[in-house]
């Protein structure tokens, strides 16, 4: 009886660890990004209410977030890190958010010609709201922005991660 306890008492913890690491949270769910409203802190301020948001991206090809939500008008401060090890050249990521209504998987075909630019295509400049730099490991790198109301989706547009590392933002 004593073993089955000593056991458990060491699988359990290691089971628990193991649950829920395949898929990305949206920004609710996730402690690394945890929203700083403007509405409280920021009251006695003339600006605009600021939310701060974190997106980490790994070796993986993997954002930890999919799904962002921010009020029309709040001034976004968003930061890519890169917590993979791998070399930029290889596995580099950015973070590119587009505008309404622009065809994602057309952005992403002509940025894989765009390595000059870090795969951001200077014929799309009217399709991007804001973009990251392209980052190496162990990178981080901050934007700043303010939306309208709608939906945004965001890309790593490095070739080939676009169908993995993608997301929407949710402006209400």
């Amino acid at each position: 009886m004593k073993k089955l306890l000593i056991l458990s008492a060491f699988v359990v913890p290691v089971f628990l660890a193991s649950c829920g690491g395949g898929q990305p949270k949206t920004e609710s769910e996730s402690a690394s990004s945890e929203v700083v409203s403007g509405t409280d802190e920021h009251a006695n301020h003339a600006d605009a209410a600021e939310v701060a948001v974190q997106v980490v991206s790994n070796d993986q090809m993997k954002f930890d977030l999919s799904e962002i939500k921010v009020k029309a008008g709040e001034k976004v401060v968003l930061t890519l890190k890169n917590e993979g090890t791998l070399p930029k050249e290889s596995m580099g990521h950015n973070l590119v958010i587009l505008k309404p209504g622009t065809d994602m998987a057309d952005y992403a075909m002509k940025a894989i010609n765009s390595k000059d630019t870090e795969y951001i295509p200077s014929s799309e400049e009217g399709s991007v709201v804001a973009h990251t730099k392209l980052l190496g490991p162990g990178e981080s790198d901050t934007i700043t922005f303010t939306l309208e109301k709608g939906e945004y989706e965001f890309l790593c547009s490095f070739p080939g991660h676009y169908s993995l590392m993608r997301g929407k933002i949710i402006v209400e």
